[in-house]
């Protein structure tokens, strides 16, 4: 089993960061992949980015290409997902997932989830 906990959401401007954490508890967190998804009120989860755990692959959804930088720390179970020039429509739920399945794009290739963050950008 692997626990995942998400923090660091909250409210930015539009212009603004955050950085959220995903700490990972239980099974090798180096041996699983590790992908970010969002959730906004009405609309479908949708991928946003994803690493691989060896090598370090990254993958981003078009839309924050640029703007977010996903990373990861072995020794402290976590990953990171830094988001810059943050914009209204980044508003949504945000939640880690692991697996080790691929395409690492599909919420369906993942095991665990974690509980979600909240960001809301203001315009």
């Amino acid at each position: 089993q692997v626990q995942l906990v998400e923090s660091g959401g909250g409210l930015a401007q539009a212009g603004g960061s955050l950085r959220l954490s995903c700490a990972a508890s239980g099974r090798t967190f180096s041996r699983l992949a590790i992908g970010w998804f969002r959730q906004a009120p009405g609309s479908e989860r949708e991928f946003v980015s994803a690493i691989s755990w060896n090598p370090d692959i990254t993958l981003y959804a078009d839309s924050v290409k640029g703007r977010f930088t996903i990373s990861r720390d072995n020794a402290k179970n976590t990953v990171y997902l830094q988001m810059n020039s943050l914009k209204p429509e980044d508003t949504a739920v945000y939640y880690c997932a692991a697996g080790n399945k691929y395409p690492l794009v599909s919420s369906q290739r993942y095991d665990y989830w974690g509980q979600g963050t909240q960001v809301t950008v203001s315009s």
